[in-house]
């Protein structure tokens, strides 16, 4: 019976990450795509521009 308390947190843990990742994929996409992509984009220029502006100064 020791092998079945050994087995059933991992195999709970790989449901619930299974779960996630059809989440995560069944959300791609849709109606508020554009605005992720905006604010991802934002965040990416946002980085740049520092990382451009720290460069400069050293």
């Amino acid at each position: 019976m020791d092998y079945v308390s050994a087995l059933v947190p991992p195999v709970v843990m790989a449901v619930f990450f299974i779960g996630v990742v059809r989440v995560i994929v069944k959300t791609q996409g849709g109606a508020a795509k554009a605005k992720e992509d905006a604010a991802v984009d934002a965040a990416l220029a946002r980085a740049e521009n520092a990382r451009q502006a720290s460069a400069r100064d050293a």
